[in-house]
């Protein structure tokens, strides 16, 4: 295992140079087959393990041009395809300095560069409102709406310039439409040709939108009433501040046994609304209001833990909070194919305070998500609570995560994430704090610890329990690590036995059922599954049927086609909104491209942190799927979105997609 997880943390790029003999450390082992230089083409028998020259051979010469066409966004001047467009300008940029000094050097003197690694924090970051500068009012969209702006109005009201500036259809019908009877874009719809009359109407099928009416929504949205208040700071916060008074003043409470009755102040008791005689609620005034059910006194007296609805997950699969790419079309896919628990991507609290739109959509939550949970990041406990009591009266959600096992640099340097570890006194103060004001199971995502030599998830654990976690899932690595070397299991293990009675979630390298079932004999309650679901979405299917799914490409398209069929019914048909779900499945196909078929290993499983090497896949399909160039990612997402629109620009998130 350490001669691996060194092997993992050495191996920084992508697919070596290496030819075609054994395979190296910390490579996933593909079947050698004879190859032909000459001939792409070559029998299936023939493909499986090459070199790189020979895989991007390969692809050139294979493209069908009825599916396949040149984009902007591909480089043809470039005759080295050794490196991904990301990692050739992450490299440019690195040696920008000492450009007049290396190039007086020989040739056969220079040193190879060092890989990429890291984030691209400075890659070019194109909104999808760019590519749709002449917009249609949205007013026009609302039959029975005007343009309250008049004159003002920044946007278009001649339908017919707009018609003669959009881009062609980007195909014959309309998933929206299908759907639910109804496209709301009508003819700024990208597929508007579906569902527009002879006269230009938006035509409406009356059968489907009456069978969708019962359908139930998507849940947790922000109304627009709510994020004006919270801009103008007019939400009051009354639970909040009463538990941050507590936990400044004094002592920290302890958690309230279940045996104990709730007591209510005099204050409280003053502001109760008594029962009327009528059948109606008595205020302080004495005027009556009419009610309707029985009446509670939940909003002044807390709920004691007894009474908290219980999180019983044990066994089940979690699909952990993937930043960017756990968001609502790609938890779809997961519980389609097994998952039980889903969360919805790290919020920021600050954000969600400010009323955020873009941050309030990270909490939604599909109706097919029976087991749903948001997560939030924050350092400081008035921001989290108040947040916290924010959520509990506005949203339905099972559980709510504090995020401790975050990184990055942006929320570390903050106070959050994994800072939290070594802020003892403040993680005490959120936890209490947040957990008074929820009327649902508060859980926790951590790490080992911040220095990978120095572990504090022990130490932490029984004090979480204490303070009234119902739930922790413990990374096994710490922050230092990010995601090099391999997951500490046998330390999982011993925290498991230490958070005891309190259940334990692992998380770390499960990528088959093996690593599931090895994982679950450390006595862990569950696991949770990250990158694993991005590399392999039916990984919840394998687990489920203790099985290895040798799976197609074409039924990795089908899967990749349902992923744009769900983003479009979320960010909607028009061009931002395929522009966005381009963006979100360009950011999936850049984890996707690691996956090697089963039918090409010559052992099973695939472990997390080989990285794959060149090899050519079964049909052409496969093949395309293993590259690691955004510009063969941009193809896939044209054979599913069109083509992409002029200047189109796409950098991957990490500059080295690989393991390392």
């Amino acid at each position: 295992m350490a001669e691996d997880a060194e092997a993992a943390a050495e191996s920084g790029g992508g697919g070596g140079d290496s030819g075609v003999g054994a395979c190296e450390r910390g490579v996933a082992p593909i079947k050698a087959q004879p190859l032909s230089l000459c001939r792409p083409n070559l029998s299936l028998s023939g493909r499986y393990r090459t070199t790189k020259e020979q895989f991007h051979q390969y692809l050139d010469a294979d493209k069908p041009e009825d599916v396949f066409q040149e984009t902007p966004a591909g480089d043809p001047d470039d005759s080295d395809p050794a490196e991904p467009k990301a990692k050739r300008i992450c490299l440019e940029d690195g040696q920008e300095n000492g450009k007049t000094e290396e190039a007086a050097e020989p040739l056969e003197q220079r040193q190879v560069p060092k890989r990429a690694r890291g984030q691209n924090k400075s890659r070019p970051h194109v909104k999808p409102t760019h590519y749709d500068k002449e917009r249609l009012c949205p007013s026009l969209l609302q039959e029975s709406a005007t343009c309250t702006f008049g004159d003002r109005c920044r946007f278009l009201h001649d339908v017919g310039r707009y018609l003669e500036a959009k881009p062609a259809d980007l195909g014959p019908r309309c998933v929206l439409f299908d759907t639910f009877g109804r496209c709301p874009y009508s003819v700024t719809c990208r597929f508007a040709g579906a569902h527009l009359g002879p006269e230009g109407q938006n035509l409406v099928q009356e059968e489907v939108v009456a069978r969708c009416a019962d359908l139930p929504p998507v849940r947790n949205g922000l109304n627009r009433a709510l994020q004006q208040q919270l801009r103008k700071r007019q939400v009051c916060f009354e639970r909040a501040e009463q538990a941050l008074r507590r936990l400044t003043q004094g002592p920290m409470p302890m958690a309230i046994p279940e045996t104990s009755v709730a007591m209510v102040t005099p204050e409280q008791n003053s502001c109760h609304a008594q029962l009327d005689t009528a059948g109606g609620v008595s205020t302080p005034h004495g005027s009556p209001v009419s009610t309707c059910g029985p009446l509670t006194d939940e909003d002044i007296i807390r709920l004691r833990p007894c009474e908290k609805k219980r999180l019983d997950i044990s066994g089940k699969l979690y699909l952990a909070p993937l930043t960017t790419c756990g968001n609502l079309p790609f938890r779809r896919i997961c519980k389609r194919f097994g998952a039980d628990v889903t969360c919805g991507e790290m919020a920021v609290c600050t954000n969600l305070l400010q009323g955020q739109m873009s941050e309030w959509a990270l909490l939604k939550r599909h109706p097919c998500e029976d087991i749903f949970g948001v997560q939030l990041e924050g350092a400081f406990p008035d921001t989290m609570t108040k947040c916290a009591e924010l959520l509990n009266r506005t949203i339905d959600v099972d559980f709510v995560d504090i995020n401790v096992g975050c990184p990055i640099d942006l929320v570390y340097k903050k106070g959050g994430g994994c800072a939290l570890m070594n802020r003892s006194a403040k993680f005490q103060q959120i936890v209490r704090g947040v957990n008074e004001v929820l009327d649902v199971p508060l859980t926790v995502k951590m790490r080992t610890g911040v220095q990978e030599r120095v572990s504090l998830a022990h130490r932490l654990l029984p004090e979480l329990r204490d303070w009234g976690v119902a739930l922790v899932t413990l990374h096994g690595r710490s922050r230092e690590q990010r995601y090099t070397r391999l997951a500490d299991w046998p330390y999982i293990e011993q925290c498991a036995k230490v958070a005891s009675p309190m259940p334990l979630f692992g998380n770390g390298d499960i990528l088959s059922f093996e690593d599931a079932n090895c994982a679950m004999q450390t006595g862990v309650a569950g696991v949770m599954i990250a990158r694993g679901a991005l590399l392999k979405p039916w990984l919840f299917t394998e687990i489920k049927e203790q099985r290895h799914w040798d799976i197609s490409s074409s039924e990795r398209l089908d899967i990749l086609r349902d992923f744009t069929h769900y983003g479009l019914e979320h960010w909607g048909s028009d061009t931002q909104g395929v522009e966005r779900t381009r963006r979100f499945l360009l950011e999936w196909l850049s984890f996707l491209c690691r996956y090697v078929p089963v039918g090409l290993l010559e052992r099973l499983p695939q472990r997390i942190n080989e990285r794959p090497p060149y090899y050519l896949g079964r049909d052409h399909l496969e093949t395309l799927m293993a590259s690691q160039q955004a510009a063969d990612w941009i193809r896939i997402s044209e054979m599913l979105l069109g083509p992409v629109p002029p200047g189109f620009a796409f950098l991957p998130k990490h500059k080295a997609n690989a393991y390392k």
